[in-house]
């Protein structure tokens, strides 16, 4: 028989969001966070979900994440980086826009994660994980693999960490994962085929600072069903070499 426990309901809850300890990013298992949190797994289950439904942790097949209400709660201590390519590539994300009329995103990595510097939207917009201000996974983002294909070192951490499955269609085996960097780097462009988000689709180019290192990605996303990444290939790339053109002269003046 389990013993009593004499934690409010409150401290359950702080116990399983210290649980997730070092893997916040790459998430954790129910039974991993129950065992971690000295919870019985239905009582972690139900604590869970109410923090999803208050956006502390996020929740993709089996995994849980730390949610988004940490990087809002935090957005004063955005990285230097951040900010100077939110300053800098803004305009070229709202260029995007324009001449796509889609849903367009900024991101730069922190870790091994995205962090999105600025999102714009259309009116055909669906509901997904990216958020100003917030991350989620590189590995499972069309921005992500952008930047990640030509950085190996950041590459190396995120295998290392491992690729965790947030929809049935994220690529967690790391030999497919290598061969797809590889095909970012013959292409030019990354795709996220419903990796992070079950109904979305997305396509991304890298945006190059000096000495050919990927600073930031922009995307463009939509649908499955009624959006055709391939018709936007061009435009994407186009305004992302202008992009890394105004991003190298920047860096020289600095």
């Amino acid at each position: 028989m389990r013993r009593s426990d004499p934690r409010s309901s409150v401290d359950k809850a702080m116990s399983l969001l210290r649980a997730f300890a070092e893997d916040t990013s790459t998430g954790v298992g129910l039974s991993e966070l129950a065992r971690r949190a000295d919870l019985p797994k239905s009582t972690a289950h139900r604590l869970l979900a109410t923090l999803a439904q208050n956006e502390a942790v996020q929740k993709a097949e089996d995994t849980y994440r730390l949610g988004p209400l940490f990087a809002d709660l935090t957005k004063e201590t955005s990285s230097p980086h951040g900010e100077v390519v939110a300053e800098l590539l803004t305009p070229f994300l709202s260029a995007l826009f324009e001449r796509t009329r889609m849903t367009v995103h900024l991101g730069y990595m922190m870790g091994t994660d995205v962090a999105y510097a600025n999102k714009l939207f259309s009116r055909r917009a669906m509901e997904t994980p990216a958020r100003i201000g917030g991350r989620v996974p590189g590995y499972a983002t069309g921005v992500g693999k952008a930047i990640l294909a030509w950085d190996p070192n950041l590459t190396e951490t995120t295998l290392h960490r491992g690729l965790v499955q947030w929809t049935p269609n994220t690529i967690t085996d790391p030999d497919e994962f290598v061969q797809v960097l590889a095909q970012i780097r013959r292409e030019g462009v990354a795709y996220d085929r419903e990796e992070i988000a079950v109904g979305l689709s997305c396509i991304a180019a890298p945006i190059f600072g000096c000495g050919s290192v990927p600073v930031a990605a922009m995307s463009v996303s939509g649908p499955i069903g009624s959006f055709d990444p391939e018709e936007h290939r061009q435009v994407l790339r186009t305004i992302c070499a202008s992009a890394s053109r105004a991003y190298r002269a920047a860096e020289r003046k600095r």
